[in-house]
């Protein structure tokens, strides 16, 4: 009863996302470039079965409730023994249901269009057998477990019983069944008599034409042709899926549109996974008064690099190209597919709504191109940020630039070039690198940049084709070009000050300070500037301009900020940064709570900003829809920071223009915050996952620096210079080849070796 009521909670929450006030009424003004110039449908597969099991209750409420009003609810229709129609899109039930476990011995083998096929089959059930032992699985391993074996199969009764908005059934298998004495043709005439099926598609021609004269007109039912793979042989005709393409005038004898897998109409590159240019196959179908459904979309199942892991993007590709428009999309995610149509195709607006938060990039464009070069930020401009970062590093000889970090293995190809200069400084990371400040600007600027994805391995790449494009830019170049572009503002992020004072003699407080001055940062109050560190001390050090605004990196995890941490915090900064669990809680893939921290840490006045966002679904919780769009919404206008950190502005951007961000505007489709704790309470608490030990509350020593050290002189040293050191070197910089004191650098045996056969001077 319990988890009946927080469901029946979040759906109220969700439908008033989909439900809006008077222009839902009134319909679109928009100018869609679909058959009928209406806007695009959203066609719910198993209703929102990106998140629940495939057509289960809980996914066809939640696909309505969630999605634009006139949402279609799309039902694969399978029979069983008894020929009651069942929901379902494989006409096997094991990948998807529990039945193995019921009926270990039920697993047969049918010769189903043309090829033997292994499994459980719903035909050889009696209804009573299916609603009454089987329970639905999630078929797809990215997608929430926790629903597994809760739910029951839904019939086609159940499904037209909570009454969609429009109900879509699809017959894949009719020839199947036919062979096993069960009419799908019959079952559907019955079923029409007590509810309206709005549209019926199946791959099978024959079927469609036994349906016209008993669907079509009279029952205002849309009969749609399906195509599958292009390789593949239609039933009736024995022609291949490709060849009948070629001739869309007979399809118009039958139907009154297709349904097709998006590639026919924006193909993916097998080999580069970019997109390829458009077919002709949405206008030559247009032409021929047929409407074009696109299927296939998912939101955690990225098809090209072009989308940069943001699924609206995708959408937008098919609705808001200036081309053609399809009628409607067949995806696992109608959430995603309603905030593209009613959200962001066709909004002209450039503008970011008024109070919006601010959209700070993470080493410009990074998800785009190689994070913190001149095409990064180039392209976070173009995608409309707010505030583009420069993170500073210091070159050996003193050359300020932009880089995320010191250690340039992982960023750049210095391992090729420079790996006899790999160095460990504890201080500031534990693993072997290859330092900035050991190296020359010179030195520097023979290297590539790469970007490699955050995630480790060949897992989910980011924009190959551009992986060492770029070239690193200096700190006044940086400045320069966020003058010379007008943007609103600037970061500038300093860490390890102490460490380059005390160490390598380097002032990179004092080379910020000199370069914003000379670019007149300090004079100007147009573009907004911002000091960010982890060091307290730092941040101090550039209290005299008060047109700058000071901004505190928390490095761990918190869950509340009391009063006397708050007041430390309003000695050194105006704003602090902090992570995405600092904000949202969560566990297990599912979001638990708001903590209170944004709200506290207001109370003090102080900015906050969340760090760091990117598009890829697997960092998302399972409640933000594997939409980065949603996440960026629930930080926004449900805990209220002033400022997202993001590798992906352009979706940020996206989001901040369109007015479905107004929580306060009058529109069908307002783009909801997520509700913590929403998708959790629905499971069981027996198989929910262990609690968690909450984090710890923002303590004063979590601000507190002690002031930074003096400039060293490093110029002179007790070991002299290596006659074979590079040209330029300080006293006591190590030799060319880099030998110099194997103890401290913490090579291997087996590394000195190699590092010896690479010498001239071993």
């Amino acid at each position: 009863m319990t988890r009946c009521l927080l469901f029946i909670s979040l759906l109220i929450h969700a439908t008033l996302a989909a439900k809006g006030g008077k222009k839902a009424e009134e319909g679109s003004t928009k100018k869609w470039m679909t058959l009928n110039g209406a806007e695009p449908v959203v066609i719910a597969r198993g209703g929102f079965s990106g998140l629940f099991p495939e057509s289960s209750g809980f996914a066809n409420k939640m696909g309505i409730a969630t999605s634009l009003p006139n949402t279609i609810l799309f039902c694969n229709l399978q029979l069983s023994k008894d020929g009651v129609g069942i929901c379902q899109t494989d006409i096997r039930l094991d990948n998807s249901t529990t039945i193995a476990m019921f009926y270990p011995k039920g697993q047969t083998t049918y010769k189903v269009n043309g090829q033997n096929i292994k499994g459980w089959f719903a035909m050889d059930y009696t209804a009573e057998q299916l609603l009454s032992n089987v329970s639905l699985t999630q078929n797809v391993f990215s997608r929430p477990n926790m629903f597994d074996g809760l739910l029951p199969m839904s019939t086609v009764e159940d499904v037209t019983g909570i009454k969609p908005p429009r109900f879509w059934l699809n017959v894949q298998y009719d020839t199947f069944y036919k062979e096993h004495k069960l009419s799908m043709q019959g079952y559907i005439e019955s079923t029409m008599k007590f509810g309206a099926i709005n549209y019926i598609s199946s791959p099978e021609i024959g079927f469609l034409k036994s349906m016209s004269g008993k669907a079509g007109r009279a029952a205002k039912t849309k009969l749609v042709f399906e195509f599958q793979d292009p390789n593949v042989v239609e039933p009736t005709t024995n022609k291949t899926y490709s060849e009948i393409l070629k001739n869309l005038n007979t399809i118009k004898s039958f139907a009154s549109g297709i349904l097709v897998p998006k590639n026919y109409i924006w193909p993916v590159n097998n080999k580069t996974k970019y997109l390829d240019p458009p077919t002709t196959l949405v206008a030559d179908a247009h032409k021929l008064g047929l409407e074009v459904y696109a299927s296939g979309f998912m939101n955690d199942m990225p098809a090209s690099y072009n989308y940069s892991y943001d699924p609206s993007a995708e959408y937008l590709q098919f609705i808001d190209n200036s081309q053609f428009a399809v009628d409607g999309f067949l995806t696992d995610f109608p959430p995603t597919a309603s905030e593209a149509i009613s959200c962001f195709a066709l909004n002209k607006n450039t503008k970011p709504t008024k109070g919006k938060a601010l959209i700070i990039t993470n080493n410009g464009a990074s998800g785009v191109y190689p994070g913190s070069t001149d095409l990064a930020y180039q392209q976070a401009i173009n995608d409309g940020a707010d505030v583009i970062d420069c993170s500073v590093q210091m070159s050996k000889d003193g050359v300020a630039f932009c880089l995320d970090t010191p250690d340039l293995i992982g960023k750049t190809n210095a391992m090729t070039t420079f790996m006899s200069r790999s160095t460990t400084v504890p201080e500031i990371q534990p693993k072997n690198g290859i330092f900035s400040f050991d190296l020359s600007w010179s030195e520097i600027q023979t290297l590539k940049p790469e970007m490699l994805s955050p995630f480790g391995g060949d897992g989910f790449p980011r924009n190959p084709a551009a992986k060492n494009q770029g070239r690193f830019v200096t700190l006044d170049g940086f400045l320069e070009l966020a003058k010379s572009k007008g943007v609103s503002g600037i970061l500038i992020d300093i860490e390890n000050a102490g460490y380059l004072a005390s160490k390598k003699g380097l002032d990179i407080v004092d080379s910020v300070t000199k370069a914003l001055n000379n670019a007149t940062f300090d004079k100007q109050s147009t573009q907004q500037v911002l000091i960010q560190s982890d060091d307290s001390s730092v941040l101090s050090e550039f209290s005299y301009v008060k047109t700058y605004k000071r901004v505190l990196r928390l490095e761990k995890e918190v869950s509340n900020a009391p009063k006397k941490p708050l007041d430390e915090i309003k000695k050194h900064a105006n704003a602090v940064v902090v992570s995405r669990r600092s904000i949202v809680t969560d566990k297990e893939g599912f979001t638990l709570a708001y903590t209170n921290v944004v709200k506290e840490l207001h109370s003090s006045n102080i900015s906050v900003y969340v760090s760091v966002l990117r598009n890829e679904f697997i960092t998302f919780a399972f409640d933000y829809f594997s939409d980065p769009i949603l996440e960026i919404a629930t930080y926004v206008a449900g805990a209220g920071v002033d400022g997202i950190i993001t590798q992906f502005p352009a979706t940020a951007t996206r989001y901040m223009r369109s007015p479905c961000s107004d929580m306060n505007a009058d529109l069908p489709y307002p783009i909801l915050p997520a509700e913590p704790g929403g998708l959790l309470s629905l499971v069981p608490e027996e198989v929910q996952p262990p609690a968690t030990a909450p984090a710890p509350a923002l303590a004063v020593a979590d601000i507190l620096d002690p002031p930074l050290p003096p400039v060293a002189d490093v110029s002179t040293s007790s070991n002299p210079p290596s006659a074979s050191g590079p040209p330029g070197a300080p006293a006591g910089s190590k030799p060319s080849n880099g030998i110099a004191n194997f103890a401290d650098i913490g090579l291997s045996l087996a590394s000195i070796m190699a590092l010896c056969l690479m010498s001239a001077g071993c």
